[in-house]
């Protein structure tokens, strides 16, 4: 039976401690900077071990007198809580929700900050008061346990990380790290928003770290792991809005960790290599090693082979070669003879390659690599991505590497997306040998190939990837899709294991929309997911109305900025006039007709990062590692993307101060769209007209919205009326227009005081 534990309660914006000077009133986050945050859970069969530490600093000349708070877990059983300053304990109490709701309530109206009216409706611990001097540092440390909160087959860990409500400046330091211990076997174990290091040393044991320096956090960090017996298992993840309309789920399925001397299932493996003129030098060296660090790779009974080619095309073997250490030999030598010239023959190259393969009953893979466009036999792009599906009868999953900016890749992503393949991207100061044995690390070992995933008693649809990855041993499969029946199901995952047909069963339950927002992240996987392959479509395909229409209204809603919606975030450009900006939305796809050059392959590189986006907290146009690299050959090519990914990008500009507006309209290339944007749980804001809207507030709706001046009697009676997961919406210092439930408020700034 499947479980998907989550560390700690529901609830996400919970933890994050904060200090309160006492002496004077001036807004909370110009009091006092975080130099350092540590969190390190332990987790015991649900039982949690937690320790935080934070390091305040005292920026000012004056000493500040502190109160230290820490907002608990929402409906979380918190014992045994000890705080230190500077390693002496300092005294303190726990109070209730209704002693909490009045003391948030009161800094709220003292400091005139509403950061903290998410808190409200939670408990709190507040301590003694403390003397930071001017230009010190006060490292406070909390230990307490909890038993973690269980709903159903889901637990998760998060931890509050939106700091920039209070501190002015980015965490010098940030760490997290947890470690899990199960008598259960651990399956997945999956982070929805930030990049980590996953380290397992068995079925029963994980290590989670990550490490950050000079950040400000723009979402809170969370954790999922899931638990199952047997050689798969697989947990569901989901979210419904709200009745009426299609939930969202997460899958997560991964094998188990097999014992270091456990044989994996053999596999076929070609590797494919460009050899043409303009791989000499430094290029076809790295590309002999790459080549290398596959053969040291593959195991015994393992069948590879070697293609290369350049205006002809010549093979390492006629058929393909049983692995062992003679024929790794063999292969090295034949590796270290290979010799740049002549033209680029694709056509033929992977004609020949998927012609030696004949066998079904194992898995089949082609790494395919080249450097340039095709200039020898058949050239037209769309003839070589037919040849290739036509010709791979055993149905080989094609994985393709474009080195540099001179390469098609268009057509790459023709033959990897037609193959149930992925392309990847090398720029010319990157090394070949690093991409590629990364990439075939992950896949060396395959334990489930052919994948069929199916809910039953009800209808699932777009679901993404569309075509499943194999699943190989230490990794796992995130697919995310809608659903429209929600209540308890069986989820069947089939697959081959070796020649053998296998399906596995396991019970889940899709949420109804009264479940609340705790597992919000899962819609926004799935808009991602959604809009790469929308993109993907569009560059594939061709361009039409319906896909660039769902294009825009996706990225307004979300707030998801890609190359071509990026003037959503100009000033001037009204969020609902959607005739006018799926027109601007067409012109700015015209790019896409770059299937070469540092903007061609930048846009390619970015929708792959689309595709494959499993964190709910990035997805912006400026935000993938990917796209990054790509700077400044981009801008050389003058180009709409070079335009828009220079130095001084936008997620460079908002580290530096997350808080500041757009005051300035944006051309259609949009040279800081992400200060524009603000997402704040499951809500998107853009800044229009000197003011926060809310994505989904239409225009009729704003001309009658409800008018409420912020620190008000009105505007706290509003606050006490919901739970801090709509409260949120009220903390922004600016004005703001915002939709909570069917109401739309518009709230004005406090007037000034005399």
């Amino acid at each position: 039976m499947a479980a998907v534990v989550v560390l700690s309660g529901a609830g996400g914006a919970w933890g994050q401690g904060f200090i309160i000077e006492t002496r004077r009133t001036v807004p909370i986050q110009s009091s006092f900077e975080i130099r350092e945050v540590g969190v390190d859970a332990q987790v015991r069969n649900q039982a949690a071990e937690v320790q935080v530490s934070q390091t305040f600093h005292n920026p000012g000349s004056t000493q500040l007198e502190a109160e230290f708070f820490f907002p608990l877990p929402e409906d979380g059983a918190v014992q045994d809580f000890v705080l230190m300053v500077d390693g002496r304990e300092l005294t303190g109490r726990l109070m209730n929700k209704d002693e909490a709701r009045r003391i948030y309530e009161e800094i709220v109206r003292t400091k005139r900050d509403p950061a903290l009216l998410e808190y409200m409706g939670r408990g709190l611990y507040r301590t003694s008061v403390f003397p930071i001097p001017p230009g010190a540092d006060r490292k406070l440390t909390m230990k307490y346990t909890q038993l973690c909160k269980r709903d159903r087959d889901v637990i998760e860990f998060s931890y509050p990380l939106s700091t920039q409500k209070f501190t002015s400046k980015p965490i010098q330091r940030l760490s997290i790290r947890a470690s899990i211990e199960s008598k259960d076997s651990i399956k997945s174990v999956y982070c929805p928003s930030d990049d980590v290091r996953i380290d397992r040393s068995g079925d029963h044991e994980a290590r989670i770290s990550m490490e950050r320096t000079n950040v400000i956090p723009t979402s809170d960090f969370r954790m999922v792991y899931t638990l199952a017996e047997g050689a798969i298992g697989a947990s569901v993840v989901s979210y419904r809005p709200s009745a009426g309309d299609d939930g969202y789920f997460l899958l997560l399925a991964s094998p188990e960790v097999k014992a270091p001397d456990a044989k994996p299932l053999p596999k076929t493996v070609i590797f494919v290599l460009d050899r043409s003129g303009s791989m000499a030098g430094k290029k076809i060296e790295q590309a002999r090693r790459a080549l290398k660090s596959v053969l040291n790779n593959l195991r015994d009974d393992d069948l590879f082979n070697i293609v290369v080619y350049d205006n002809a095309v010549e093979t390492f073997r006629p058929e393909l070669e049983r692995f062992t250490s003679r024929t790794r030999e063999e292969a090295e030598r034949y590796v270290d003879n290979i010799r740049e010239g002549g033209g680029t023959n694709i056509d033929e190259a992977l004609t020949s390659a998927l012609g030696l393969i004949r066998d079904h009953s194992r898995p089949n893979y082609l790494l395919f690599l080249t450097d340039g466009l095709p200039t020898a036999g058949e050239v037209r792009e769309l003839s070589i991505a037919d040849h290739c599906r036509k010709n791979n009868t055993q149905k080989a999953r094609i994985f393709s590497f474009g080195v540099g900016f001179d390469v098609n890749a268009r057509l790459l992503d023709r033959l990897s997306a037609g193959n149930s393949g992925t392309s990847e991207y090398v720029r010319p100061d990157e090394d070949i040998e690093t991409h590629v044995a990364r990439f075939y690390s992950k896949m060396s070992s395959p334990v489930l190939t052919d994948l069929r995933i199916e809910f039953t008693g009800t209808d699932v649809n777009r679901t993404y990837p569309r075509d499943l990855p194999d699943l190989f041993e230490g990794g796992q499969i995130v697919w995310v899709g809608r659903y429209r029946q929600p209540g308890r199901t069986t989820l069947k995952v089939t697959g081959r294991i070796a020649d053998e047909s296998r399906t596995f069963e396991f019970p889940a339950e899709l949420a109804d929309s009264d479940r609340g927002s705790g597992h919000n992240f899962v819609e926004r996987i799935w808009a991602v997911r959604r809009i790469g392959y929308l993109i993907d479509q569009i560059d594939l395909s061709g361009q039409n109305k319906e896909l660039v229409d769902e294009l825009v209204s996706l990225s307004t809603k979300y707030g998801i900025m890609t190359p071509y919606t990026s003037f959503l975030a100009d000033e001037r450009v009204q969020l609902h006039a959607m005739n006018q900006n799926a027109d601007r939305a067409r012109l700015s796809l015209e790019t896409l007709s770059e299937f070469s050059g540092a903007s061609g392959v930048a846009q390619r590189d970015a929708k792959s990062f689309y595709m494959r986006e499993e964190r709910a907290a990035g997805a912006s146009f400026a935000e993938p590692n990917q796209m990054a690299g790509f700077s400044a050959d981009a801008a050389k090519s003058g180009g709409m993307m070079g335009g828009m990914m220079g130095k001084d990008t936008a997620i460079g500009r908002r580290r530096r101060n997350p808080q500041a507006p757009a005051n300035a309209g944006m051309g259609m290339a949009g040279q800081n769209p992400e200060a524009a944007i603000r997402r704040v749980g499951s809500k998107t804001f853009y800044y229009k007209g000197q003011r926060w809207v809310d994505a989904v507030v239409k225009p009729e709706e704003d001309a009658k919205a409800k008018l409420i001046r912020q620190f008000s009697d009105e505007f706290f009676a509003l606050a006490r009326s919901q739970g801090s997961e709509l409260n949120q919406y009220l903390t922004f210092t600016e004005p703001v227009t915002v939709k909570l439930d069917s109401a739309v408020y518009r709230i004005e700034p406090a007037e000034d005081k005399p």
